[in-house]
């Protein structure tokens, strides 16, 4: 099952404070392996969040052992059709494949993925284990294991170990989403309750690896902010085995605060409008970043029923059409009847939209290019207020900010969304910042009132608290 995970759900208390985002086109780790504790055996477990990867397209965990001859090498990836663990190697003996039949899709969740091999083992069922969320997988699409004894590259003096990306030159295939914790267990094959537990409440969390990793194990945390192979560096190896990971193209902005212990709103790849066009934003890095094509709408994975909330968004070029451009909608009303927010502007009119009502002059001018609006959105109020590059940027027509308190929207399940639209132009794109990462510069490093998030403006105005959108404040607000 997915696992989405609130404040305090860790029946140990223990939190990881940090993720990684890798953009899917060119960010990756990557490690020359040493003299293995044993090549036969390890242990890989880490903790992912989709962005395309798996939803969209394919994408690789890690990827070793490129031989040249165009073949995949040693790799572990969420495709379109399973988890997959194959070694894949020039028709070799040790070639094999192991794939389940669950799929993973959700963009909301973070998944516990564990690949446990023992190549010694005498039933080749054992040689390759597969784990989701603690649950090792037995529904299986593909079962060719690989020969007993033979040795894994991914653990193989010399060899080139990638995490975020396959090694094979020819046609690398990179990770679009996010990981953490990721423990790598150099001459065993462990069971998932090495890295994870089951709380209270029967959801499937962290808890600290307490073992040993033998010579080429290794533990990445990703808390460090530098972007060099070494203790003080994102590819930092905290096992004490100072196995660090060189990061090509990983910068300060790959570090997140989204997390298993405190998941973020990203936007939705699953979702899009069912009226009018069937198109769809492409959404990428992370899902916090979307281009626009002609009249396509998405949501945000996380609806809030109450509360108070903020967001930002860094627009790439200027204003263009939309009912609302980007707002909040009412799960599942994508129609003009169920949005607060932007309205398409007419001349000098920048208008907003309440339900069915256009709001003339409700903003105060037009957006351009580098701009970043702050949407602070008071559903216990009914109150939706937008700043443009920290400033107010509400108009006459709305100087106190978007009023829909007395507006009734469908009894549907209750939940305003983030909202993003388009209706005619194609060539525009914006960066959403939730606070969990961001994928432009941040300078100002702003957090909410309860020290969550990183923005580029204060998520406080006029003394009231407004809230970055992740599973703790979710937890005590939403």
């Amino acid at each position: 099952m997915p696992t989405i995970l609130g404040a305090g759900d860790s029946s140990s208390g223990y939190e990881i404070d940090n993720g990684l985002l890798f953009n899917g086109a060119n960010q990756y780790m990557t490690h020359t392996r040493g003299t293995a504790t044993d090549e036969k055996l390890f242990t890989f477990s880490a903790w992912v969040k989709l962005g395309q990867a798996g939803v969209l397209e394919n994408g690789t965990i890690f990827g070793s052992g490129d031989d040249g001859n165009g073949y995949t090498g040693d790799m572990l990836a969420i495709q379109t059709n399973g988890l997959i663990k194959q070694g894949d190697h020039d028709g070799s003996t040790d070639n094999h494949n192991v794939r389940t039949n669950a799929v993973l899709r959700d963009p909301a969740a973070w998944y516990h993925i564990v690949v446990a091999a023992d190549s010694t083992q005498g039933t080749s069922s054992n040689r390759i284990k597969l784990y989701i969320n603690g649950t090792q997988q037995t529904d299986l699409a593909t079962t060719t294991y690989p020969s007993q004894n033979i040795t894994f590259d991914c653990n193989t003096s010399g060899q080139v170990l990638n995490i975020g990306r396959s090694q094979n030159g020819e046609n690398h295939t990179y990770w679009d989403g996010y990981m953490a914790e990721i423990n790598f267990i150099d001459g065993q094959q462990l069971a998932p309750s090495n890295f994870a537990e089951s709380n209270d409440n029967g959801i499937w969390v962290p808890k600290l690896y307490a073992g040993t990793y033998g010579n080429n194990g290794f533990f990445l945390e990703f808390q460090q902010t530098g972007t060099s192979a070494n203790s003080s560096g994102i590819g930092a190896d905290t096992s004490g085995n100072d196995n660090h990971f060189a990061v090509p193209n990983l910068g300060a902005n790959s570090p997140t605060l989204d997390t298993p212990t405190n998941n973020y709103c990203v936007l939705n790849q699953l979702y899009k409008a069912t009226t009018g066009s069937t198109a769809r934003p492409t959404i990428s890095s992370g899902n916090i970043a979307v281009a626009r094509v002609a009249d396509a709408s998405t949501q945000s994975t996380f609806g809030m029923a109450s509360g108070k909330w903020y967001f930002e968004v860094r627009y790439n070029s200027g204003q263009v059409d939309g009912y609302p451009q980007i707002g909040y909608s009412k799960s599942g009303g994508i129609n003009a009847g169920e949005m607060v927010g932007f309205h398409t502007p007419s001349g000098s009119n920048y208008r907003g939209k309440i339900a069915s009502t256009v709001v003339a002059n409700a903003f105060d001018g037009t957006i351009s290019s580098n701009d970043i609006l702050g949407f602070y959105m008071n559903i216990d109020d009914g109150t939706l207020i937008v700043h443009k590059n920290g400033s107010d940027f509400m108009g006459s027509g709305a100087s106190s900010g978007l009023d829909f308190s007395s507006t009734s929207f469908s009894n549907d399940t209750g939940f305003f969304h983030v909202h993003y639209n388009t209706n005619a132009n194609s060539a525009h794109s914006e960066d959403f910042n939730f606070g969990g990462a961001v994928s432009f510069t941040v300078s100002s490093a702003n957090a909410d009132a309860n020290g969550h998030g990183k923005f580029e403006y204060n998520p406080t105005i006029s003394s009231t608290n407004y809230y970055a959108i992740n599973s703790k404040n979710l937890a005590e607000f939403g």
